[in-house]
């Protein structure tokens, strides 16, 4: 049934019902030709074949009215997937939006917390006095290895 896929549907159809309507002649004639004395020996041979033919014709036309059917569930699901694309992209707008006013929020909020640190550290007293001993081993501990 694979096989399906990769021919036209039109096509398709025609064989399946080209095979029914082969099946069906030939299981008919087969059974009436019983008065002709020639063709009277050729009658089960032919009977057999018309329903073997009859038989795969039935079994194909199933298998495409199977893969029609899936056909049209695909197809369906497409339309849902379509739908489900152009919503998440409206949920996406909205999820950009909150996101752009939440970093802005943060970046104002830091921004305040800045001017509110520079605001309070000048009421301080700003002058801290480091030892001499000690600004001369830090430099002392900075210089290469001799």
């Amino acid at each position: 049934m694979f096989i399906l896929h990769f021919l036209p549907d039109s096509l398709i159809l025609w064989f399946c019902n080209g095979l029914l309507l082969a099946g069906i002649a030939l299981t008919v004639t087969a059974f009436f030709i019983r008065s002709i004395p020639l063709i009277n020996q050729y009658r089960i041979p032919a009977q057999v074949l018309g329903i073997a033919l009859l038989i795969v014709g039935v079994y194909l036309r199933g298998g495409l009215a199977v893969e029609q059917v899936w056909r049209e569930r695909v197809a369906e699901l497409e339309a849902q997937i379509v739908v489900a694309e152009a919503a998440s992209k409206e949920v996406n707008v909205q999820i950009e939006t909150r996101v752009l006013k939440k970093t802005e929020y943060i970046t104002r909020r830091g921004q305040d917390i800045v001017e509110y640190v520079d605001r309070e550290v000048v009421k301080y007293d700003t002058t801290c006095v480091i030892p001499d001993p000690f600004v001369q081993a830090h430099n002392l501990a900075a210089e290469p290895v001799k």
